[in-house]
């Protein structure tokens, strides 16, 4: 195994750290899904992928953040406050797709910034088409959600997110229904936006070249309950720039490997091999 791996480790602690997540379990039931007491800082801006099996929990730490599940102790701060129920200030795009059926596509977007009052409705359409554009929906901008295609569904719902320009973008595998060229385009534009706006991003994923292609730092779990298997500063290892030679690059490619080891690794220590 190469040495892209060195890098791991927690990394430093960030005095007034914008998300911060203190001593974190939780527990469905009788069920850990965090059994481990879960620390963890994140600067404003960053991008953070959480990375690891399904079912190993990283999406239930995210839904802690957007509010809609809460820790069983410990606590986790936006900006020194604690998190309590979703906000405005969150804007979480799921797996599912989640768009208003009795509305069209650009009504759905305009619904992102419905609480927007610093926007005149003539602005908030000009935003709505920009990120319709941007997710390559401006031609169905007049359609109904029945009328397009599930992965379309999927795009409206992160033009919509995108548009409301939350604080802490949250993302639960949001470009997983989509065909792989798609997927890459929308990888690519997000990365764009994301470093732009300044916006603090928590991206949740299984897909190791996603991860990798995506993040400043990848947080790598293994499978439930929640532990951190590595913590890594992917920015300093392939730097800011994220573009088409990336992934065919020698570092992108040792990066890749060296992950898929380590949770292939642990995967059979947990007899979970192929799961």
């Amino acid at each position: 195994m190469s040495n892209t791996l060195g890098n791991t480790g927690s990394m430093p602690d960030q005095a007034g750290a914008y998300l911060r997540f203190e001593s974190v379990t939780k527990t469905f039931g009788a069920v850990p899904v965090v059994q481990e007491p879960f620390s963890l800082d994140i600067p404003a801006g960053q991008f953070v992928v959480f990375l690891g099996p399904s079912g190993c929990g990283k999406t239930t730490l995210m839904r802690m953040i957007g509010g809609l599940d809460t820790p069983s102790s410990g606590r986790i701060l936006l900006q020194g406050q604690p998190v309590g129920g979703p906000d405005i200030r969150r804007g979480m795009v799921f797996q599912s797709y989640s768009s208003f059926p009795w509305l069209s596509v650009r009504k759905n977007v305009e619904f992102g910034m419905r609480f927007r009052r610093d926007m005149t409705k003539a602005q908030k359409r000009e935003r709505a088409g920009y990120f319709l554009d941007l997710v390559g929906l401006s031609d169905f901008a007049s359609s109904y959600p029945s009328r397009i295609s599930g992965g379309m569904r999927q795009r409206v719902a992160i033009a919509r997110t995108l548009a409301a320009d939350p604080d802490v973008l949250l993302m639960d595998e949001p470009f997983g229904a989509l065909d792989a060229n798609l997927r890459e385009d929308l990888q690519y534009e997000l990365r764009k936006i994301q470093k732009k706006s300044g916006k603090t991003t928590i991206f949740v994923t299984h897909d190791v070249e996603e991860a990798v292609f995506l993040a400043d730092r990848i947080i790598v779990f293994g499978s439930r309950p929640a532990r951190v298997m590595a913590d890594m500063d992917i920015l300093s290892m392939v730097g800011p720039v994220r573009d088409e030679t990336l992934r065919d690059s020698e570092r992108f490619f040792h990066i890749r490997t060296d992950i898929l080891h380590l949770l292939r690794g642990r995967l059979r220590e947990a007899g979970q091999e192929g799961a």
